[in-house]
């Protein structure tokens, strides 16, 4: 027991590095209403460019407009601000996350300006570039990125995935790799600016608990999810922290629509070069298939214990698991949102769609209670009154197995989930 309390305790400090966002109400920020400055970049993406002098340091903020082929900078024309910021919409320990608009095109994007000043925090951002940079291809219910800039004591340069070219990106790679800073002090600030869509219907929590309960919206969010995750698994990413804080909504199509978002404890499982390279470290080692460039992820073995506990899998917490963790995750979510089953979170006081365990006056995560007691039977549904049917209750059962093999994988899981919801 006192492991596991260790493990929790550990787990938190996590999750507070990754920067799970809450909604601000209150006055606006200093940066509010700073404008995001285009700069000229040269032909390669191996060139810093300084930034316009200003008086004003918060008006530094900046990412890169694109690239120029003229090689003489100083002819290079500095081009009008691209992005305006409007408001602050989430803050957490290492990052801030802005709506913002497109000068252009009056577009509405999500700015989530990350600050790089420790190794933990270089991880956590080059974890959510590599894999929302990795997908070759768009999915409707997976946030899209748009652009990913690095700032650096006044340099900007727009990031691409595995540029070996670009010194900035090879050091941060190198921070995150050895875990000691090697990007410079205080005095040379370093950001990753991520600039994406934009999801005006906040996130899971919020959407739910503001509106009574409705089966048809469940029944869309639960087939919405289900194909989010069965496309990251099947494009080689297992998410990690999936819970209702990182799912989005986004409504500019006059419905819901669900947006997994907030990667920055995802693994990318795929192989590259040699037979026995993976991408990320830690131990974790995968299983090819016939490709060398993919892996099965159920059979990706990882052992960075992360995530959030009341959504973890028994096998998380013991530090041994696959992406069948996200499944577990999952059925922990969609039963909770079913029911309405909440808890209140002890740091940020907010209240949570989240299943747990009665273990006299207190609540325990699932997950947790199951690796103490793996024989435990869990009632679902919880309430008396439940209008779950007979064919979700099993899918739930299934999702949330202490053993991982009894589970279904993800593409298993958006089958039975598409079969279920149609047949309600």
């Amino acid at each position: 027991m006192d492991t596991h309390n260790t493990m929790r305790r550990k787990l938190r400090r996590v999750q507070v590095c990754k920067g799970g966002v809450d909604v601000q109400n209150g006055n606006m920020k200093r940066d509010m209403g700073k404008v995001l400055r285009a700069i000229p970049l040269g032909n390669n993406e191996d060139t810093d460019v300084p930034m316009e002098d200003r008086d004003d340091p918060m008006e530094q903020d900046c990412f890169s407009s694109g690239f120029f082929k003229n090689e003489n900078l100083e002819n290079a024309m500095i081009m009008a601000p691209r992005y305006s910021l409007l408001r602050e919409v989430g803050r957490g320990s290492y990052g801030v996350v802005y709506e913002a608009v497109a000068r252009k095109t009056g577009a509405r994007v999500a700015v989530k300006k990350l600050r790089c000043d420790a190794p933990e925090n270089v991880e956590l951002a080059l974890a959510e570039f590599w894999a929302l940079a990795s997908l070759e291809k768009k999915h409707e219910n997976v946030v899209q990125l748009e652009e990913c800039v690095l700032q650096r004591n006044g340099l900007a340069q727009k990031m691409s995935h595995g540029n070996k070219r670009s010194k900035q990106y090879l050091r941060l790679v190198e921070t995150s790799l050895k875990g000691e800073r090697v990007l410079g002090g205080p005095e040379e600030p370093c950001y990753l600016w991520f600039v994406m869509e934009f999801c005006e219907g906040g996130d899971l929590n919020q959407y739910i608990l503001s509106r009574r309960p409705d089966p048809r919206t469940n029944r869309s969010f639960m087939q919405q999810l289900s194909r989010a995750v069965a496309f990251l698994h099947q494009n080689n990413i297992v998410h990690r922290d999936l819970k209702p804080d990182n799912i989005l909504i986004s409504q500019r199509s006059g419905k819901p629509v669900i947006k997994v978002a907030d990667f920055g404890l995802s693994k990318v499982c795929a192989g590259l070069g040699a037979e026995h390279d993976v991408v990320g470290g830690g131990g974790d080692q995968g299983e090819r298939t016939a490709n060398r460039n993919t892996v099965n992820v159920n059979k990706f073995w990882l052992s960075s214990a992360c995530g959030s506990d009341f959504y973890m899998a028994p096998e998380v917490w013991e530090g041994h698991y696959t992406a069948k963790a996200d499944i577990f995750a999952l059925g922990i979510i969609i039963w909770a949102m079913i029911e309405r089953i909440t808890f209140i979170d002890g740091e940020s006081k907010r209240e949570l769609l989240g299943s747990y365990v009665r273990r006299g006056g207190d609540i325990v995560p699932v997950g947790e209670a199951m690796l103490e007691n793996p024989k435990m039977v869990l009632s679902i549904p919880a309430r008396s009154r439940s209008c779950m049917s007979e064919g979700l209750r099993r899918l739930l059962l299934d999702m949330l197995a202490v053993n991982p093999q009894d589970r279904p994988d993800a593409t298993q899981l958006q089958t039975r989930m598409d079969q279920i919801t149609c047949a309600a």
